[in-house]
């Protein structure tokens, strides 16, 4: 498999935070976003960012900017099917995406992701992270982050079908197609922690001093 091309996401509408860009919210000097790129940008062949409205307010970024083509805001899956598309018109295989606000995500996500999917026809894995404690009771012994996959080009318009019919879950279209799963370790904390409100954000500042 060649080397993937990387999506951020950035398409949500951040009502915990009152509106607005979450990827534009500073951290240790730095957004949120530019957090996301210098740990994805190493990992894959290329970047874009996934986010909807008016494109100019991420010029400074130097990405192209791609917004979703399912019209309702209609979650991340909207966002990878905008990516496996601009991904087509590149002439690559597959895509890897990230969220926009989780900025302490493996600096190894693509290459464990990669190496999880050898053998599937098309490459389809999802990171997942242990349950611990009170989260056991819930049910599984996996978290899903279905914002950090490795995503096949090839099941592009299997997806937009789906969406097109209603889906919304991620996991219901991944596990269709014999998605796998990737296990990170949460040591020395859940690297997939990530900024939905204000008192995320300063414990997100705390975190960065071991990140």
């Amino acid at each position: 498999m060649t080397q993937p091309l990387g999506i951020i996401l950035a398409g949500g509408l951040a009502t915990r935070m009152g509106g607005g860009d979450k990827g534009l919210l500073t951290l240790g000097g730095q957004t949120l976003l530019a957090h996301i790129i210098d740990r994805l940008g190493p990992q894959v062949a290329g970047l874009a960012l996934n986010a909807n409205g008016d494109p100019e307010r991420f010029a400074g970024l130097g990405l192209p900017v791609i917004a979703d083509s399912i019209e309702g805001f209609a979650g991340p899956l909207a966002g990878v099917l905008a990516g496996l598309d601009w991904a087509a018109e590149q002439g690559a295989d597959a895509i890897v995406t990230a969220a926009a606000d989780t900025p302490f995500f493996p600096r190894d996500l693509v290459a464990r992701l990669m190496a999880d999917a050898e053998g599937q026809t098309h490459p389809l894995v999802l990171a997942t992270t242990p349950r611990t404690g009170a989260e056991l009771k819930s049910g599984g012994k996996v978290n899903r982050h279905p914002t950090f996959g490795l995503w096949p080009v090839a099941l592009r318009d299997d997806l937009r079908a789906a969406l097109n019919d209603g889906l919304r879950k991620v996991v219901l279209w991944t596990d269709k197609h014999g998605g796998r799963e990737t296990l990170f370790p949460v040591d020395p904390f859940d690297p997939f922690f990530n900024v939905n409100t204000p008192e995320d954000l300063t414990r997100a500042e705390t975190l960065l001093e071991q990140a």
